[in-house]
């Protein structure tokens, strides 16, 4: 075993769990007041309800022996008694690192939906929901993905796919579900006439920092390794993020007149998202270029809900699916072997148009495939348990409906306890 690989990989798990808190803060703060906590309250309830069946079967789903080339043996791994064995002759790492490492993922990529649903989802369907969602759809496509399915062994000619840390098993994945469940719970009350700023923009940058700040253990973590590609990883997060904040900003300044901290924060997650299938496979002017390309077209993507008419609260879709989709295909055209000897080259650096199709492919499946299993979920849950709050929830509030809170203390009722903010939703509004 391999001592310092091993304390790498269980750094990069806590760097990523740190992403969990980050996220809520990000999506917390884009949310009004009246609901922030229903917000907060839904990223952690996915990593509760996900970490729980990761243990049981969903890394056992995701890593277990292949069956066919679509999910892996549930029983390899069920209850992690198997992993729980010291490392064999040869491996440079205990199994249970790799449990709690990839359990992380699990359990953002299904908290990232919840930024789709803001304000209107009722918390119990959104809890089963994230539950089904995970077995049926995140498990089995992260086997596809690294587990020996079926992207994993997709070809054509010498060309793979490349996902280095999930360009499609997280991003696209998570975006095209939030799309589908976004149009089937319909738009929250009053939008878009209404407007419905974020209430603490604060919040979203220190959210969007600590996302970065998790991001490097997400992509440097994902070589497995504390080696040149660990390094080169973390090199390309740091670079392509920059550049799409930067030309987030820019698109802002031209189409908009003004440059926002809205606009700095989610060009920062833009650009994560888009290097993350690529960030071991382009070099450092790559990254930039990826960078730039992927800020300025999800500036522009997170207006077509507007056009389209489907209410996605936080961009999930115009940021996640599109900067994934983004990352993914740049691949066939800025991979290069100068990063990995012997690796692949996209078009710009002499490759042939095998690459590219084998990531359209990719990118493809896991979209339609989390599309139409997203959208089954919520119609079944809309026409059983009910998937929609009551109207005059989602005017008082769902923070007090659901959970019988307020973020904020507005008044000076003098009760204390869980109800203590109760009384003060009118105040909340006006404030808003």
């Amino acid at each position: 075993m391999d001592s310092g690989v091993t304390a790498w990989l269980l750094t990069s798990a806590a760097l990523v769990f740190l992403m969990i808190p980050g996220l809520a803060f990000f999506y917390g703060g884009m949310n009004r007041s009246k609901s922030v906590l229903n917000m907060l309250m839904m990223v952690v309830g996915a990593l509760f309800i996900v970490g729980i069946l990761w243990a049981i079967y969903g890394y056992s789903m995701a890593y277990g022996s292949t069956a066919g080339y679509f999910v892996g043996s549930f029983t390899d791994y069920f209850g992690l008694e198997a992993a729980l064995a010291p490392p064999g002759e040869g491996d440079t790492f205990p199994t249970m690192v790799d449990v709690v490492f990839q359990a992380m993922f699990a359990c953002l990529t299904v908290a990232l939906i919840a930024g789709a649903l803001a304000d209107r989802m009722k918390f119990g369907a959104w809890i089963i929901f994230a539950a089904i969602w995970a077995s049926l759809v995140y498990f089995p496509v992260a086997h596809w993905v690294w587990g020996g399915g079926w992207i994993g062994e997709l070809s054509i000619g010498d060309a793979g796919v490349i996902d280095f840390a999930g360009g499609t098993a997280v991003h696209i994945n998570a975006g095209a579900a939030a799309l589908a469940v976004c149009i089937i719970l319909g738009k929250r009350r009053g939008w878009p006439k209404t407007p419905m700023r974020p209430h603490n923009l604060t919040m979203v940058m220190l959210g969007a920092g600590l996302l970065w700040f998790g991001w490097f253990g997400f992509n440097a973590g994902s070589a497995y390794a504390a080696d040149n590609t660990a390094a080169i990883a973390a090199t390309n997060t740091l670079l392509a993020t920059c550049a799409a904040g930067l030309a987030w900003l820019i698109v802002e300044k031209i189409r908009d007149k003004k440059a926002t901290s809205l606009g700095a924060a989610s060009g920062i997650v833009a650009g994560l998202v888009a290097i993350t299938p690529a960030c071991a496979n382009v070099t450092p002017m790559g990254a930039i270029l990826l960078g730039l390309v992927a800020g300025a077209v999800c500036a522009w993507a997170v207006t077509l809900k507007y056009k389209l008419g489907f209410d996605d609260s936080f961009d999930v879709v115009g940021i996640h699916l599109v900067g994934g989709l983004v990352g993914t295909l740049a691949l066939g055209f800025l991979a290069s072997d100068l990063v990995e000897e012997g690796g692949q080259n996209g078009l710009l650096y002499g490759g042939d148009l095998n690459l590219l199709i084998v990531q359209i492919i990719a990118a493809a499946g896991v979209m339609v495939y989390s599309l139409i299993l997203a959208g089954i979920i919520a119609l079944a849950l809309k026409a059983t348990i009910g998937i929609r709050s009551d109207e005059e929830d989602e005017v008082n509030g769902i923070d007090v409906a659901e959970h019988a809170e307020t973020a904020y203390e507005l008044g000076d009722s003098g009760a204390g306890g869980a109800f203590a903010g109760v009384g003060h939703t009118a105040r909340a509004e006006e404030v808003e």
